[in-house]
């Protein structure tokens, strides 16, 4: 019996346990995984000249591409993960509890592929952390993104994860299974007493405290990346580092909305992940997408309105031009999916499946909303006297792209496999699962 047992765990929330459904993702998941890998290798090997992106001005083309817009976009997503995780424990909202794990997870996953993608972007990644060790500005925006991403929120997320586990690792070590070491080694000595679990609340306290500020002042300065450069137009202006920080809010939340949703499929517990939470993020996402979708009017009415000629050079291609059908591909999807937010809201009967459909949305939107902020201001509107240049991905950057898509599925994946993704509850501490 104690051989069965190891064999197959009888551990909560399907831990341990290999369904035919999971081994078809993770089959799909590595595949698409290596087919971004053999395309990183073939751009390793021959240089960012396999990719669409090209010098601006004299080759006609944009040197930040779509991995640049996926770091954006990623590091975006991590912000409403770890704040919903922080606002849930400072405030107490026990509605959110269940779902506190996964958005830490997501912003823990997010940060990790964004970070990748930055990686990937740099063409020598080796050289270019070296270069940065070495001849690193502070007082550059650059530097403060980086250093307060991958140092300061990274390691403070998973630090979060961490110490918000260590009980129901200590709960789970207890059970004899294949992963006992495993939660044995998260666990490390927790003995669940009444003083290590108040020690335990006042650190996750302060902690969550002190992450939302950091978070916000790192989403800030990465829009000061694009907001200080006064010879780029539609860049320069005091509205990226706000603009940023909405939009990374409304994705965020956008983002968890799915994963919560697919996890409650996953899982089969209609009864733990309720309606109450979806509800709460539901309002969360109305507010943020109704705030994001206000500076996308007001950006687009200062580049009409007395603009001078560079800015208007950028109006009609986003208007007319090369990128239109991508602007009002993501101003329809952002309308849409605020319409059915609306609805919601005033109806006040908040369904999980309009609501993933209007979160899919304003994802999608917000993606497209992302590209439009990194390119269009690299090919049209220079201050130089060059033709206006073009660019759009090519296969290299599409495989590589779902390949970082592919590896953050494979990380909440994998981490569902090892560990509870929900809180666990005091039943399922005392009884078999």
């Amino acid at each position: 019996m104690a051989t069965q047992t190891t064999v197959r765990p009888n551990l909560p929330q399907g831990v341990g346990r290999l369904t035919s459904g999971w081994k078809m993702f993770i089959v799909v998941a590595v595949a698409v995984l290596g087919f971004g890998l053999f395309a990183y290798a073939r751009e390793a090997s021959d240089g960012m000249i396999v990719t669409s992106m090209r010098n601006t001005g004299t080759m006609g083309g944009a040197t930040w591409g779509l991995y640049v817009v996926i770091v954006e976009y990623f590091i975006g997503v991590s912000f409403a993960g770890i704040v919903v995780a922080a606002i849930t424990r400072v405030f107490r909202i026990g509605e959110l509890k269940p779902i506190s794990r996964i958005a830490e997870l997501l912003t823990v996953g997010s940060l990790m592929v964004g970070l990748l993608a930055v990686l990937i972007d740099l063409g020598h990644p080796i050289r270019g952390v070296i270069n940065m060790l070495l001849y690193a500005r502070p007082q550059s925006a650059f530097f403060g993104t980086f250093t307060l991403v991958a140092g300061g929120v990274l390691l403070s997320s998973l630090a979060y994860l961490y110490l918000g586990g260590r009980r129901d690792a200590a709960i789970m070590a207890q059970k004899p299974s294949r992963l006992q070491w495993f939660h044995r080694l998260w666990a490390a000595g927790y003995t669940d007493t009444e003083g290590e679990k108040e020690r335990h609340r006042q650190v996750m306290f302060w902690l969550s405290v002190g992450i939302v500020p950091l978070i916000v002042i790192a989403l800030s300065t990465e829009g000061l990346v694009f907001g200080i450069q006064v010879g780029r137009p539609g860049w320069f202006g005091s509205l990226q580092g706000p603009d940023f920080l909405v939009l990374a809010a409304a994705s965020g939340l956008a983002n968890l909305v799915v994963l919560a949703a697919i996890t409650r499929k996953v899982l089969g517990d209609s009864e733990r992940i309720g309606t109450a939470p979806f509800k709460w993020l539901g309002r969360f996402l109305l507010g943020a997408s109704a705030v994001a979708l206000y500076f996308m009017i007001v950006e687009l009415f200062t580049l009409l309105y007395a603009t001078p000629e560079n800015e208007r050079l950028l109006a009609d291609a986003l208007l007319r031009g090369s990128y239109a059908w991508i602007f009002w591909l993501s101003l329809t999807l952002m309308v849409t999916g605020l319409a059915i937010l609306i609805v919601q809201a005033a109806t006040r009967k908040w369904q999980i499946a309009p609501l993933v459909v209007a979160s899919i949305f304003i994802s999608t939107a917000a993606l497209a909303e992302r590209y439009l902020t990194v390119v269009p201001s690299q090919t049209h509107g220079m201050l130089l006297p060059y033709q206006p240049g073009s660019y759009f991905p090519n296969w290299v950057e599409f495989a590589v792209v779902a390949g970082l898509y592919a590896l953050g599925a494979l990380l909440i994946g994998l981490f569902m496999k090892v560990f509870p993704i929900l809180p666990l509850l005091d039943e399922e501490v005392t009884a078999d699962a």
